[in-house]
């Protein structure tokens, strides 16, 4: 029985598919089950717009720095009277502002979710024009439009006590941690992944390392390459898959070349979500190098499956990996120390395996929709001290 109504507005959707759309797909499907119906906001994939029961999609044109990313254009006229309970921004940017004006029009409860470090000196480095006065500017003034934006809502959700505590040190407060959530009934340990590596051509003594997500500079994947380098010097059993696309793709393949290792790495492009989990069935390891991650979803999901993680111990990896329980953190940007971290899990992966089925149930997407819905309740009750 549907008691609420909840917009969703997103800058970034499918057919992107990155840890926003991760996590709204994940709380769309499962805020029914508490009595809330989600309606979605969001760019289309062309200058067309698109409506469905639950979905509007306004007319976009291509982030040129990102091509998998897009920009909504003059998706305002969405100001018709809402009829939601709640507005739900995952994003400060175009559809973020636009359900700023929305909520504040009609007076409605206003949420946002911070997902992604937008402020990263990588960020504004690789995806900004390349004009030094720009990127000085942007640097100086995109933390004061985030502070403005965040402080403008009536809550904000961090997905981590890490970013957390990051926000609050730039004066944002009303803060909650509402972390995003892992189906366990699709990323199951109990999923055999010996057909994807029979397709890859894996033996049973291969050791297969694991990455999977955006391929963009900042993820830092030339950290775990220059790793894999050094480790296949002393262990030539290895096997390396990454799934996934982004704007860096070829720059990490022309980087295997280069370290002599791109008989042993694969790059498979996209992962269909039906056969990711078998994915991370079929690995021995999952290697996530990045020092941008505000949660890691990928993260959860290899865990879910009961693979050990190797990871730059920075943010919130820092947070959610456990040295010598549910994988090993190495010292950021220090490929030595990757390797090293990599060898040592190698050894004996199995030790780790039930440590890391326990810290994905603590993230079942039912467990952190609990969260969100009691978020939600507060604000319809107005239990909330609100924005400044």
């Amino acid at each position: 029985m549907i008691k609420h109504e909840v917009a969703f507005f997103t800058d970034t959707y499918l057919p992107a598919i990155d840890g926003v759309v991760t996590s709204i797909l994940s709380f769309k499907s499962e805020l029914p089950k508490y009595g809330y119906k989600v309606t979605l906001y969001a760019p289309s994939n062309s200058v067309s717009f698109k409506k469905s029961n639950d979905t509007i999609l306004f007319p976009s044109i291509k982030f040129k720095p990102y091509p998998q990313y897009r920009i909504a254009i003059f998706p305002f006229y969405s100001f018709i009277k809402n009829k939601a309970d709640i507005i739900h921004a995952h994003t400060p940017y175009m559809m973020g502002l636009t359900a700023l004006m929305n909520a504040r029009i009609n007076d409605i409860p206003f949420v946002c979710s911070f997902h992604t470090w937008v402020n990263d000196k990588s960020i504004i480095e690789n995806y900004y024009p390349n004009n030094k006065y720009i990127k000085n500017v942007t640097s100086k003034y995109l933390w004061e439009y985030t502070k403005y934006f965040y402080k403008k809502c009536d809550a904000v959700i961090a997905p981590s006590n890490t970013v957390k505590l990051e926000l609050e040190k730039h004066g944002i407060n009303n803060i909650y941690v509402i972390p995003n959530g892992v189906d366990l009934s699709i990323f199951n340990y109990k999923l055999d992944g010996s057909l994807i590596r029979l397709r890859y051509g894996l033996n049973e003594s291969d050791k297969l390392i694991l990455y999977v997500g955006r391929l963009s500079y900042e993820k830092k994947i030339d950290v775990m390459l220059k790793a894999i380098a050094i480790l296949y010097k002393k262990e030539k059993n290895i096997k390396v898959i990454i799934g996934g696309t982004g704007p860096a793709e070829q720059y990490y393949k022309k980087l295997s070349e280069k370290l002599g290792i791109q008989k042993i790495v694969r790059f498979i492009g996209f992962v269909p979500q039906n056969i990711l989990p078998y994915l991370y069935a079929a690995a021995d390891v999952f290697c996530m190098p990045s020092t941008f991650e505000t949660q890691g979803i990928v993260v959860l999901e290899a865990m879910a499956l009961g693979k050990p993680v190797v990871g730059a111990d920075y943010m919130a990896l820092h947070e959610l990996i456990i040295d010598h329980k549910n994988g090993l953190k190495f010292k950021p940007n220090d490929p030595l120390d990757c390797s090293r971290k990599l060898m040592e899990i190698l050894k004996n992966t199995e030790v780790y395996k039930n440590n890391c089925i326990m810290t994905a149930r603590k993230f079942s997407k039912g467990n952190v929709t609990k969260l969100l819905v009691d978020l939600y309740e507060k604000l319809l009750k107005g239990d909330i001290p609100g924005r400044e």
